[in-house]
């Protein structure tokens, strides 16, 4: 049997050899002395071709494929035969000695197709070529030993719902291994195996299609489809292999909604406000995405005006809220149909439509506890001014929807009539006046009027109530500001002087003119001419009034036209002046100009008169005591002592005045730690009124020091050193004593009581200095004794400044 199979195999050698190198088969069998032509190649004496075997062939013996030869083997045993290249002495072995080519081992084509081998004849003494090597091929050749595969498998695909039948799915496409070239090895045939009737395959191609129509998602939205694929050419004895198609139906808006049910029913308090949510209607739609999306809508008018409806955010429920305030006493149920679409309607389904649904709805209102209802949302009542307590303003009213025959009681808020100027009735709601009213005080009143179910106090409503005080005439005009002017005493006459305005507080229609008139007569010194609007033009007559230092007061009746007629009397001032050539003021008091700082006219003549009388008392006195030495007394002048006395009071007078005006209390007072306070305190319980710590010396004050007080009327060479701060003392009685015990003891700043500093003065005189600084607080005074030496002529002011108080009562 083996040598039958190595005989096929060399027989289909020599074949391939015959057919495909013709030539060098003629030149070797010339050689062997047959007839025929000349040789044509010397150069190769090779007899060799294609060489053959088939894959996965396996036996107990190395298998011949082929033999070698070349024409200088003369079948000596010289000639040995070397085979190199692929495979060589591995795969395919080489007989030396007569060129039989045998495979030694199973092939697979899939792993390799061929082998290139190199073969050459040398001398088998001295390993000399005997012709040049020679490449050949060895194939191998294919058997169907590899089943279809589909690389790429398993599958996935979507196509539309209702798609026409042959519409394109997917193509799937399955590869083989075996030799496309040879045979029908590879060559591949479709067929479904699962899916039929709903989708078919190409047998050439592998395009998956559909097989039905109107295949529809919501019966079934997903398919399994086996495909099959089957080489030589689907003939039985070939190798198969298969793969799965997921076929998905994708959605399109095939289906209208629809209520699952023809009536809803819903229920709502009629307190419930705008907005309120009643309830949710659904409308069901089998399709997906944006084909399910719904719009809602109400069809009837009596629903839509209480009610709207809205699509919620996800696009598929209807959202039914309350668009209008309901009341249950005047309507206890709305029914009204609802209407369901479709947002996104395709073109292509309009035969399977309409895509809307419509259902009835019901909604009842349910009734609740209500506070009382006013007959009016604001109340607009009048009452004139100036009557008496109790007329009647008006009346507000308020009934109970839920029990109309439940009382109501009534009251005005406190807070909206702060003066008490009405009351109501708590019965009835009848609003009367409480005091007098003044328009022109207040022209509005604003209550606030709240009712109250006398059974349920927690049920109350509130209602403003304007109350508007009308007027009458009960202003006299008057002028709108004091006028207080002047003319020149160059002025001519006809001058206007001054425009005088008149004011009425009453209202314009009460009282809509004011008149005004001034002093009649050719005597007259001032013309009033009225501008009928309310204001007059006080002009110079014709006669100007005769020049003199005190002013003018011009009476100007003033009275309006209302009912009654009101009128009054005011009073110009008019000074003549002297003016500028530009017509400013220059003066209008000429003694004022003559008179010094700080001195009345009184006071100036009292000192012209004494200094007179001096004069006149001191001349002939001084000349009888020239006249006689002698004498030591002084002659007698009584006017001097009265002069004397009258200066004394008047210097006595300018040095206070002096004082109280160095003696302020401004902010520019840089005195250390003086505070003023312009409000009243609390007493010593009033512990927020300020802050004490302001008060407190930061130093502290320091005990009186034992010894000889220093002159406090010299300023001291030398600072009194700060003692240290003791602990504040909580009672403010204290702490001034402490202060002014430490300023009574610092020699280093003047007193509080005046600013000026006084040198020491009156130095080796006996009265001593004439100044208070040096005194001490509350200390008796000095001594009068050294004032009685002065003489006569001082005793006043010896009485003046010696004079002891009068004891304390």
């Amino acid at each position: 049997m083996w040598g039958l199979v190595r005989l096929l195999l060399t027989w289909l050698g020599g074949w391939g050899c015959m057919g495909r190198l013709a030539a060098p088969a003629r030149a070797w069998a010339g050689s062997r002395g047959s007839p025929g032509p000349a040789l044509l190649r010397t150069r190769r004496s090779w007899v060799w071709n294609q060489f053959f075997v088939i894959e996965e062939y396996a036996g107990p013996e190395p298998v011949l494929i082929g033999k070698l030869h070349s024409d200088v083997d003369r079948g000596e045993g010289r000639t040995k035969y070397l085979l190199t290249g692929e495979g060589a002495g591995t795969v395919f072995v080489i007989d030396e000695a007569t060129g039989n080519i045998h495979v030694t081992k199973s092939l697979d084509r899939e792993e390799k197709a061929q082998y290139v081998l190199l073969a050459q004849a040398v001398d088998r003494a001295s390993n000399r070529p005997l012709e040049p090597p020679s490449e050949f091929i060895i194939k191998v050749q294919d058997i169907n030993d590899n089943p279809p595969i589909f690389p790429l498998g398993p599958y996935h695909a979507t196509v539309p719902e209702m798609s026409n039948v042959g519409t394109s799915v997917i193509q799937v496409t399955a590869h083989d291994a075996d030799d496309p070239s040879y045979g029908n090895s590879a060559k591949l045939v479709y067929t479904v195996l699962d899916g039929l009737p709903f989708f078919s395959v190409d047998p050439q191609t592998g395009v998956v299609r559909t097989a039905i129509p109107n295949m529809d998602r919501e019966t079934q939205e997903e398919f399994l489809v086996v495909i099959q694929a089957k080489d030589m050419g689907g003939h039985m004895g070939g190798l198969s292999g298969s793969t799965t198609v997921t076929v998905t139906l994708s959605d399109v808006n095939d289906n209208p909604p629809k209520f699952p049910q023809s009536l809803y029913q819903f229920s709502v308090m009629e307190t419930a406000g705008p907005g309120t949510l009643v309830g949710r209607l659904r409308a069901q739609d089998p399709d997906l995405g944006d084909n399910a999306l719904m719009a809602y809508s109400i069809l009837d008018g009596e629903g839509s005006e209480a009610f709207s409806i809205s699509t919620d955010a996800q696009g598929r429920d209807g959202l039914l809220t309350v668009r209008k305030p309901l009341d249950f006493e005047t309507r206890r149920s709305y029914s009204f149909r609802v209407e369901a679409t479709n947002t996104l309607i395709d073109p292509a389904y309009l035969r399977r439509g309409p895509f809307k649904d419509v259902a009835s709805v019901r909604v009842a209102v349910q009734d609740a506890p209500e506070p009382p209802t006013f007959t009016q949302a604001a109340y607009h009542l009048s009452v004139p001014e100036n009557k008496a307590p109790g007329t009647l303003v008006g009346q507000v009213s308020a009934t109970d929807l839920d029990s109309p025959a439940s009382p109501i009681r009534y009251s005005i808020l406190p807070h909206s009539d702060l003066e008490r100027c009405f009351s109501i009735e708590p019965d009835d709601g009848t609003i009367r006046t409480a005091v007098p009213l003044d328009r022109e005080a207040h022209v509005w009143h604003n209550l606030t009027v709240l009712a109250t179910e006398l059974d349920s106090s927690a049920q109350a409503s509130r209602v403003q109530v304007a109350i508007q005080t009308l007027d009458e005439n009960d202003n006299a005009p008057q002028l709108a500001e004091p006028y207080d002017t002047f003319v020149c005493d160059s002025a001519a006459p006809g001058q206007l002087i001054q425009v005088i305005r008149a004011l009425d507080r009453d209202e314009v229609g009460n009282s809509s003119r004011v008149s005004l008139q001034g002093p009649l007569g050719p005597d007259a010194n001032f013309t009033v001419r009225d501008n009928q609007d309310g204001s007059a033009s006080l002009l110079l007559p014709s006669r100007p009034a005769p020049p003199r230092q005190a002013p003018y007061l011009v009476p100007i009746e003033l009275w309006d036209w209302g009912q009654p007629a009101l009128s009054s009397t005011a009073t110009v001032t008019v000074s003549m002046c002297r003016c500028r050539p530009d017509g400013s003021m220059a003066s209008c008091w000429p003694e004022a100009q003559l008179s010094p700082t700080g001195l009345s006219t009184g006071a100036l003549l009292a000192i012209v008169t004494c200094v007179g009388t001096l004069l006149g008392t001191l001349v002939p006195g001084l000349s009888h005591f020239l006249m006689h030495p002698r004498e030591k007394l002084w002659p007698p002048i009584p006017d001097l002592r009265i002069c004397i006395d009258t200066l004394v009071v008047l210097f006595v007078a300018l040095r206070r005045q002096k004082q109280e005006a160095l003696m302020v209390l401004e902010e520019e007072d840089v005195r250390e730690n003086i505070i003023t306070y312009d409000d009243e305190g609390g007493g010593e319980e009033d512990t927020e009124a300020f802050d004490i710590s302001a008060l407190q010396n930061p130093d502290g004050a320091a005990p009186q020091v034992p010894g000889p007080l220093a002159r406090r009327d010299v300023l001291p060479r030398t600072r009194a050193p700060r003692q240290p701060r003791p602990p504040g003392p909580a009672d403010v009685a204290q702490l001034l004593a402490l202060r002014l015990r430490e300023a009574d003891d610092d020699p280093s700043v003047p007193p509080y009581d005046s600013v000026q500093v006084y040198g020491y003065e009156g130095r080796g005189s006996s009265c001593g200095s004439l100044s208070s600084l040096g005194s001490e607080a509350g200390g008796a005074p000095g001594p009068a004794e050294p004032l009685d030496d002065w003489g006569p002529l001082f005793r006043t002011l010896a009485e003046l400044y010696g004079a002891k108080e009068p004891p304390t009562p």
